[in-house]
């Protein structure tokens, strides 16, 4: 398995994984992202990666650099506020000792064969190469669309007799070394009119009120012909990359 950045091999940002083969259509809303996600390809292409077979891609990472100070309490808010931060600091010109984790994707045809494990592996790598401190990462748990109605409080810290976490990318994270820092129930806002959110997500919202819908980590709020929506994550901190 070979790693490339989108600096070594820039043809990768066009012909890797499309966004809609990983990730629920909402998910390609945010509100943020809509705004500064971009720029990942064009001013931080050397922080984008692809793991390879041959030339075929069969995953992609994608991370950010930003300052933190390694405090818990001083942890963003969520990944909207990472990647507005890591975007507004590189325009900036501004220090950075850190490296966030945006995105970890896996081809559906390359699923099951430890390839998200080596997309964290490689975020590592990355963070050594430019000498930054410290990996962190606003994890998405893949099995929160089954309790929405549970807080993100609680659910971060559910674990397995076994006394793993509960939830599976989380485990992941954390037989890496991570920890689990800071709940984020307002991570991620995506907003819409109720037209969009009935395309995004098959179901119709006939009146005002709140709604589970598929994928959804939490309810959507459905107000004045408008659907809005924070996705919630957790700030997984992983240990200090080795040189």
């Amino acid at each position: 398995m070979n790693l490339a950045t989108w600096t070594e091999r820039p043809e990768l940002a066009e012909h890797g994984i499309p966004s809609s083969e990983v990730w629920p259509e909402y998910n390609l809303h945010g509100d943020v992202f809509d705004e500064y996600w971009g720029a990942l390809e064009g001013e931080l292409p050397k922080f984008q990666f692809a793991l390879l077979e041959g030339d075929v891609v069969v995953a992609e990472g994608h991370t950010i650099p930003l300052a933190w100070d390694g405090d818990d309490a001083s942890l963003l808010d969520g990944i909207d506020a990472a990647l507005r931060a890591g975007v507004l600091a590189r325009r900036a010109g501004a220090p950075v000792d850190t490296l966030c984790a945006m995105a970890a994707e896996v081809s559906p045809s390359a699923r099951s064969r430890g390839l998200a494990a080596e997309l964290l592996r490689g975020m590592s790598e990355l963070a050594r190469r430019h000498g930054l401190k410290r990996l962190i990462a606003p994890v998405r748990p893949s099995w929160k669309e089954r309790y929405p109605l549970t807080p993100i409080e609680r659910y971060v810290t559910w674990r397995r007799d076994d006394g793993q976490l509960f939830d599976p990318w989380m485990r992941l994270h954390e037989r890496l070394g991570a920890r689990v820092a800071t709940p984020l129930p307002d991570s991620m806002r995506i907003t819409g009119s109720v037209a969009e959110w009935e395309s995004w997500t098959g179901l119709a919202y006939p009146e005002d009120g709140d709604y589970v819908f598929p994928h959804g980590l939490a309810p959507l709020h459905v107000a004045d012909g408008i659907g809005r929506y924070f996705e919630p994550n957790v700030w997984l901190v992983h240990p200090q990359p080795t040189t």
